[in-house]
């Protein structure tokens, strides 16, 4: 404990002591059911609870009213049917010693009209939002009463279902839009000077203190720099935390440090992978100084050392561990018992947020229990007989079966053809920016070490050798590979991003990238090549570039590319490729005009799928009691495989990852996970 006494050590907030000074800021994972944090809702804080964790604050963007409308699905705090299930909620979070809170909001434009039940958006002013694109209705003073008045019931309610405080939420949302003069210019009382633009934020501050009364947390998050799109400048943030403070109706404030409407000052408000640690700590250091309350921040405080470093040297008074709860909700008690090193990495991929922001639920990239507790506890329990599996392939999905099967007490050997375990992994790693991917195999290898795994590196597996070792389970693991087959030929002309990022062929200088897939890899190795001054000419067949990537990543891939001068191009399919002395002509097909086009490169990078690496499974499939078949349901519902298909069978056989279908980390390492723990 004594390596993190600042961030281990209690805190104080009005009469609440917190056993630590770790939180998880609210967010809104997409769990909510009809409103309502159900099972999986709670389930998914109760376990950083287990955890060990100081405070969890839980509903993200929690909705006041209705004409504040949930685009995440969020919780609603709008009707008092919300108070039965917060003291459930409350006492799950309370009996095992952590603090618990909710974030309260009205979205006003920052959310759309067409669902829910299709109410014009509200805003100080009529000015789109440059993310949802909805135009707001101007409000009124009795709009602003109205609104205040829900603010102060919504509080009440979070006090009386037994949570220890109340976060009020005062960003990119409806008390945020008043704050900044990107959203407001109105010429009243709440318009103008700071002082009238944070008139409102006040008095729902004010009118939320009389409510709930002097035992009852009250916080404030806000954004307290906008100058990365010229809004709030900091000299006004940090005056706002001095009124704020002097207001005393609040008892802490919690910092972004951007403007996070647009797309791009998103990921900047949420810095993942490709930004410094602590982007924004001396920010919050202003803002703490400034209004004398204690301070929050969360953002890119990926690891303990640096939380406890921010506690210590007076930045912040408690440390948003979020993203890193979600890789492991373990933490505080790993530290606590001197196992640092067993530690979870939170990587800064972002799958997190990039799912939340295309409208699917949370999930972390590598630890596939977060958000399924119910169903998947992060603790794996003993098999009752032990048995012997052989894995061959040591990617992610290899290594988590070995991982999850080890912690079942099985015997287990790890067969992997390369001279490192890891797979694509290594390769994501090698791509600029993306470098802290590295971290999921770093953790995956350095667990099935710990728990005895028999590894065996340059092992390259036919099939029928395993057999020598008696195996119960054979588990194939073997992945894919790129296929760089086209339509009317010459895909054997080009090469694969894999072909790059390894270092088996060099980057020409003018270099044609074309994405079938709309996800990381084209993306990351036209980034990568741009980076090094190749001319870069991006082509997918898809309406925009990266389709399938989210709000945290596309951002940084965007903002290069563009610095870079590459070419982008939509709406075309690489339909064949010819040589034409030392160059390459790429025929390209546009869908709609339905006519093509032709485009000379040095170098064609063919990224559409990759195909499975499947002799070893097909070489032991009539020898298996299954026949190498995985029944769906059972899978799905983590029930026993059958393996009565053939009698005479002296293994089962299955196959995991994407040696199946190509996918990505996150559901090859929940095929592994999913299949080990009942075995």
């Amino acid at each position: 404990m004594s390596a993190y006494k600042n961030l281990l050590s209690p805190i104080t907030i009005r009469n609440r002591t917190f056993q630590n000074r770790v939180l998880s800021s609210a967010h809104a994972p997409g769990y909510a059911e009809a409103g309502l944090p159900g099972e999986r809702y709670q389930a998914y804080h109760e376990e950083k609870a287990k955890g060990g964790i100081g405070l969890t604050m839980f509903g993200g963007s929690s909705n006041i009213s209705r004409d504040s409308g949930s685009i995440y699905g969020q919780i609603y705090v709008g009707d008092d049917r919300i108070i039965p299930a917060f003291r459930q909620f409350a006492d799950r979070v309370h009996r095992h010693g952590a603090g618990i809170m909710c974030q309260i909001t009205h979205m006003g434009r920052r959310t759309g009209w067409a669902s829910g039940d299709w109410l014009p958006t509200l805003g100080p002013s009529v000015r789109r939002d440059p993310a949802h694109h909805s135009v707001p209705r101007e409000m009124s003073s009795r709009d602003i009463a109205r609104v205040i008045k829900r603010f102060a019931e919504a509080a009440r309610r979070c006090k009386e279902g037994g949570l220890d405080g109340c976060e009020i939420l005062a960003t990119t949302h409806l008390l945020g839009q008043f704050l900044s003069p990107l959203s407001n210019i109105r010429t009243d009382d709440y318009g103008g000077s700071l002082e009238n633009r944070a008139r409102f934020l006040f008095e729902v501050v004010e009118t939320a203190r009389e409510a709930v009364g002097e035992d009852f947390i009250i916080g404030v998050r806000y954004a307290a720099d906008e100058s990365n799109e010229d809004g709030m400048s900091v000299a006004e943030g940090i005056d706002l935390a001095r009124q704020l403070g002097a207001q005393a109706a609040a008892d802490f404030l919690n910092v972004n440090g951007a403007y996070g409407g647009s797309l791009h000052g998103l990921a900047e408000t949420f810095p993942g992978m490709a930004f410094k640690a602590a982007p924004y700590i001396e920010l919050a250091a202003k803002v703490r100084d400034a209004s004398g309350l204690p301070t929050f921040q969360a953002a890119r405080l990926s690891d303990p050392a640096t939380a406890d470093w921010a506690i210590g040297a007076g930045k912040v008074d408690m440390a948003g561990l979020t993203r890193p709860h979600m890789a492991d909700p373990h933490l505080v008690n790993k530290l606590k018992a001197g196992q640092e090193d067993r530690i979870r990495p939170c990587v800064g991929a972002g799958y997190c947020i990039d799912r939340v922001y295309s409208g699917r639920d949370t999930l972390c990239v590598h630890n596939v229990s977060t958000g399924r507790e119910s169903a998947l506890p992060h603790d794996i329990p003993k098999a009752e007989h032990h048995k012997k599996i052989v894995i061959i392939g040591g990617g992610p999905s290899g290594m988590e079966a070995a991982r999850v099967a080890a912690l079942r007490g099985h015997e287990v050997n790890l067969h992997e053809a390369g001279p490192a375990l890891g797979g694509q992994v290594l390769l994501a790693a090698r791509a600029g920016w993306r470098k802290d991917m590295i971290g999921i195999s770093e953790w995956l290898a350095a667990e099935v070490e710990r728990l005895g795994v028999q590894i065996h590196l340059n092992s390259y597996i036919d099939g029928p050798e395993v057999l020598s070792d008696t195996p119960d389970i054979v588990l194939i693991a073997t992945g894919g590979i790129p296929d760089t087959t086209l339509d009317q030929g010459g895909g054997e002309l080009g090469v694969s991003s894999w072909d790059l990022l390894s270092g088996a062929i060099q980057p020409a200088e003018n270099v044609l990238v074309y994405d079938e897939t709309g996800s990381h890899g084209a993306l990351a190795t036209a980034d990568w090549l741009a980076g090094q001054g190749v001319k870069v000419h991006l082509v997918t067949p898809d309406r925009e570039v990266g389709r399938n990537i989210g709000g945290q990543n596309i951002p940084v891939y965007l903002k290069n590319l563009y610095s870079a001068g590459a070419k982008t191009t939509v709406d075309h399919r690489l339909k064949r490729i010819k040589q034409d002395g030392n160059a390459l002509v790429a025929t390209l097909w546009n869908d709609f005009s339905r006519t093509e086009s032709e485009h000379r490169a040095d170098q064609v990078v063919i990224e559409t799928c990759t195909v499975p690496v499947d002799d070893a499974f097909h070489s032991l499939v009539d020898g298996s009691r299954n026949l190498g078949e995985t029944d769906p349901d059972a899978l799905a519902d983590l029930m026993p495989q059958p393996d009565d298909a053939n009698p005479e069978g002296s293994y089962t056989l299955f196959r995991i990852g994407d040696v199946q279908a190509q996918r990505d980390i996150h559901a090859a390492l929940l095929d592994a996970n999913r299949l080990c723990r009942i075995l």
